[in-house]
């Protein structure tokens, strides 16, 4: 099963990576790569949908 950003849609094979994170937004369940984890951080920390980012 591969992996999708939800943000920039970059995909990997197989299993998600331990450096992908995930977050619930409006009941809805988001994955963001390690990259656009990283780059976004701050907005994460502080609760913000991806939406603000």
């Amino acid at each position: 099963m591969a992996s999708t950003c939800d943000f920039c849609g970059r995909t990997e094979e197989g299993d998600q990576p331990l450096t992908w994170s995930t977050a619930v937004e409006n009941g809805r369940q988001r994955t963001f790569c390690e990259t656009c984890s990283r780059e976004h951080l701050r907005a994460m920390e502080s609760k913000l949908d991806s939406e603000w980012w």
